[in-house]
């Protein structure tokens, strides 16, 4: 890469650079961000095969397939090397054609990689053809001389997890449950999740440790504390209107007690109220 980049003007250089070195950096860990520090390159230097490549990976990681392979395409022009070849064909697979990928895995191409590129198309082809609901096929497209090694190679946790996985999907779960324990033997670096399949495949379940259990045991005391509080605030408030209902009762009572009575005098046509003493005074009349 530092070879091709003597080609640029030195200002330019140390700037395509820059933007190399933070994708290669967060492709992992902020695979958005890298691809836009790839752009920048790529408006940069769009002439520079190292730069066409970074950008590729870049989509690719942000599964942007289709420009993903058209910048590894202009990659491979530029250089000629087939070193690219497993990761265009999983482009392929990626954009819903696994028949491309695995016409790709038959192309001549394939036998110029080095082992570990060879390791990578195998892996590509057994993924097609999973792709095509073909498992039977994907088991067999694995099963290699690289895979019976006893030797650890950097492709060794992944062929060995690829395997495993198929197997698991064909129901073959002890088979799978072995081959992801020689997968984990091989998994140095933890690039497979090798450990919790077979957790997984075993039932065991995983308690956080960083959680003391005297704090959540501090937790539901708390949540105990408030659910009673809010039952004696819901029993307060139907104590307070019970105790509203009563003494809109005593009201009403007690303003209906402090009413002026109205009479009626029957004689007049028309009923009219009369006052109170007038009342009292006809009243004792009828009793007398």
């Amino acid at each position: 890469m530092r070879q091709e980049l003597l080609s640029l003007p030195k200002g330019l250089a140390e700037e395509v650079s820059k933007n190399l070195v933070m994708v290669a950096r967060l492709i992992d860990e902020d695979p958005e961000q890298a691809y836009a520090y790839s752009r920048i390159a790529l408006r940069l230097a769009s002439r520079v095969a190292a730069v066409r490549e970074a950008a590729g990976f870049a989509a690719y990681a942000t599964q942007k397939y289709s420009e993903a392979l058209a910048e590894f395409r202009a990659a491979k022009r530029m250089t000629g090397s087939v070193e690219l070849w497993p990761v265009m064909a999983d482009c392929e697979r990626g954009l819903g054609r696994p028949e491309r990928a695995l016409a790709m895995a038959g192309e001549p191409e394939v036998q110029k990689l080095d082992k570990a590129g060879q390791v990578e198309m195998r892996l590509v082809a057994a993924g097609a053809r999973r792709d095509q609901g073909q498992l039977d096929a994907a088991i067999v497209t694995l099963q290699s001389p690289e895979l019976a090694s006893s030797s650890v190679q950097p492709w060794t946790a992944r062929l060995r997890y690829a395997y495993a996985d198929a197997l698991l999907a064909a129901g073959r779960e002890d088979e799978a449950r072995e081959w992801f324990g020689k997968a984990l033997e091989a998994d140095k670096d933890g690039a497979t999740d090798a450990s919790d399949r077979l957790a997984e495949l075993d039932g065991v379940e995983f308690v956080d440790a960083s959680v003391d259990p005297a704090d959540e045991d501090a937790d539901d005391d708390r949540a105990e504390d408030e659910d009673d509080d809010r039952d004696r605030d819901f029993d307060e408030d139907e104590d307070d209107e019970d105790d509203d209902e009563q003494d809109a009762a005593e009201v009403a009572a007690a303003e209906r007690a402090t009413d002026v009575t109205e009479y009626y005098d029957e004689d007049d046509e028309e009923y009219e109220p009369l006052d109170e003493s007038a009342g009292d005074t006809d009243a004792q009349d009828r009793k007398a």
